[in-house]
């Protein structure tokens, strides 16, 4: 059996008490989800309302006004006015005139409902698009450990599914709270004006109602944090699933896959069975207080008008305005677990928005001027975690213009000292300097604007080959695009395609060759211009006879400019100018191929049965 398969079994046989959602996708920023309703993150959240208040604000709340005055109005004309003394006392003149204002009462609330809906929706879809916006900029500018920290599904969630679960908070949520809130101020005061022993008596089941509400919020909201925590898990297992879907296919592995999605996608749908269950809680608790309140009003009611204290109309009123009380009060109640859902996402999203960038530039920082391309890296030791060192002490100098090849076994630190040269990541001591300037001392932007890098696995965007290649410097010319794809011996094969420079690829150019995919990147890095060429296994996906006429492209390409060359294959870096060896983060040989081979140590050894396997 695979070690996958184990692996999957072992999760899958997993019981829920010691770890419900699967160990394998448990990550840091998942781990805590019993927190206190945070009021400061609340009025965060909402000031993103504030750059669209003046425009808009004023208007929503003459038109919440409106909408709640009229509707309080009818049930007083209906009951005091038609009752009392319209029909009671036989004045149809005066019950035309009421019916009649009741019908433009309803009017002028619908009117002022249309636009009340039309401007909340307005706000709220900008501020979704703001928050949306910003998430995603700053997603830009974090740096290589917050990624390596958390798979791609997981930081997809925060931009797609959290900032969604907002919008009805935005668009609808706020305004009908105020709304709810001003119609139960307004009815409280006219319930103790018309008579304050009936409403006192009406509204003696309220504090009982919020007392018992109140024990539900803390579970409701952890709830439906679990919730959010969850379909975070399954997005992130997707984006693996999906990503890995040719390894799955080749070792049989779907039905694996297929049973550990399905006992995640079942913890997602018992979560959200279990929120779900506490919300629904809501609307019995406030049916029931609902007709213990109407018991107390017709039972107290009746009794006043034996009295003579009240009328049957005044009675009818008072009825109207309980049912109309007890409708806001369950909105509220809803309106609290759509709060409780918005801020369990807004958790997560200001969780990310947070994050402070590990790479970012010092207040005095200034920008890196145009370089010749000197580069040094003195005693420089780098962690990717403490305690476990990738590069012990490395010193590295390169004259501009030089070429300079690293080679070693798989986890010597070759793609450490790269990641280091553009500053994905800073030294953990030592420095890495350029034409004798610090690294940490300029602009990250200007640095990274000068050097350019080709990945073994190149990454090819949605668009056209011409937007591809493109996309090492924006403001290139058609003619400069296809002057560096000859020089890289790409614009014969392009123009085999359909469309030339023109034809549309999909998401990581999965029509194309793992070649051709290869040269469209180096046609991309070349377009850039840089000082400072890295290669990173440039050339491990070229046939031989592609290679044969990179190489001879690149000692022209090459010139001029100091290149970091990362390679397995020796035999494309036999014309370096220096040839560093490296092992566990250390160097321990350098020189011309030439002098390597005549030292007869490890690269001579790594030279000798690379040949002996061709």
């Amino acid at each position: 059996m695979s070690t996958h398969t184990e692996k999957l079994k072992t999760e899958l046989n997993k019981q829920p008490q010691q770890n419900p959602e699967n160990e394998r996708f448990v990550y840091k920023d998942d781990d805590d989800i019993d927190k206190a309703f945070n009021w400061k993150q609340f009025a965060r959240l909402f000031g993103y309302m504030k750059p669209y208040a003046k425009q808009f604000l004023p208007l929503i709340i003459l038109m919440t006004i409106l909408g709640t005055v009229t509707k309080l109005a009818v049930p007083y004309l209906t009951g005091v006015l038609a009752i009392d003394q319209a029909i009671r006392q036989s004045n149809l003149p005066l019950l035309y005139i009421v019916t009649a204002s009741v019908l433009g009462l309803y009017v002028v609330q619908w009117a002022a409902n249309v636009f009340r809906i039309k401007y909340t929706n307005i706000i709220g879809q900008r501020v979704i698009y703001d928050i949306r916006s910003s998430l995603f900029a700053h997603i830009q500018k974090l740096s290589f450990n917050f990624f390596d920290k958390r798979p791609a599904g997981s930081v997809l969630v925060r931009v797609t599914n959290d900032v969604n679960s907002l919008q009805d908070l935005f668009t609808n949520g706020a305004v009908n709270v105020l709304i709810d809130c001003v119609q139960l101020a307004g009815i409280m005061v006219i319930l103790l004006l018309i008579n304050w022993k009936l409403g006192l008596a009406v509204m003696i089941t309220v504090p009982i109602m919020f007392f018992i509400s109140t024990k539900l919020r803390q579970k409701i909201r952890i709830a439906w944090q679990d919730v959010r925590m969850k379909n975070s898990r399954i997005n992130s297992h997707l984006n693996e699933a999906i990503q890995g879907i040719r390894v799955t296919q080749a070792y049989t592995q779907e039905q694996e896959n297929m049973k550990f999605f399905d006992g995640m996608n079942t913890e997602s749908r018992k979560s959200w069975d279990r929120a779900s269950t506490m919300n629904q809680s809501f609307g019995p608790l406030i049916e029931i207080t609902g007709g213990v309140g109407s018991m107390i009003l017709f039972w107290y009611g009746a009794y006043l008008i034996q009295e003579g204290e009240v009328t049957i109309g005044l009675l009818v009123t008072f009825a109207n305005y309980v049912g109309n009380f007890w409708d806001p009060i369950n909105r509220l109640g809803q309106m609290y677990n759509q709060l409780l859902v918005a801020m369990a996402s807004s958790e997560r999203i200001f969780e990310f928005l947070d994050e402070k960038p590990s790479i970012d530039d010092k207040p005095d920082a200034k920008p890196l001027p145009k370089i010749k391309g000197d580069v040094n890296l003195e005693k420089v030791v780098f962690e990717y975690e403490p305690g476990r060192q990738a590069l012990k002490g490395i010193d590295i100098e390169a004259k501009a213009g030089q070429s300079i090849a690293l080679v070693g076994h798989t986890g010597s630190g070759k793609s450490t000292i790269i990641n280091l040269l553009s500053r994905f990541y800073d030294v953990t001591q030592g420095t890495v300097k350029i034409d004798g300037i610090d690294v940490r001392d300029v602009k990250v932007e200007s640095l990274r604007a000068q050097i350019s890098i080709v990945l073994q696995d190149t990454f090819i965007f949605s668009g056209t080959i011409r937007d591809n290649i493109r996309f090492g410097r924006l403001d290139a010319t058609d003619e400069e695009i296809e002057k560096v794809a000859e020089a890289v011996k790409a614009h014969d094969f392009i123009m085999s395609l359909p469309a030339g420079y023109d034809t549309e690829v999909e998401e990581r150019g999965s029509a194309l060759s793992m070649g051709q995919r290869q040269l469209l990147s180096f046609a991309r890095a070349l377009l850039a211009d840089p000082r400072i060429l890295i290669l990173d296994e440039a050339t491990a996906s070229i046939d031989t006879e592609t290679e044969l006429r990179i190489q001879e492209a690149l000692k022209v390409l090459l010139q001029g400019r100091t290149s970091f060359i990362v390679a397995h294959r020796l035999s494309t870096i036999r014309h370096a100018d220096k040839i560093i060896v490296l092992d566990h983060g250390e160097i321990k040989e350098q020189g011309t191929h030439k002098e390597l081979i005549r030292h007869g140590g490890i690269y001579n050894g790594l030279v000798e049965a690379q040949f002996r396997y061709l």
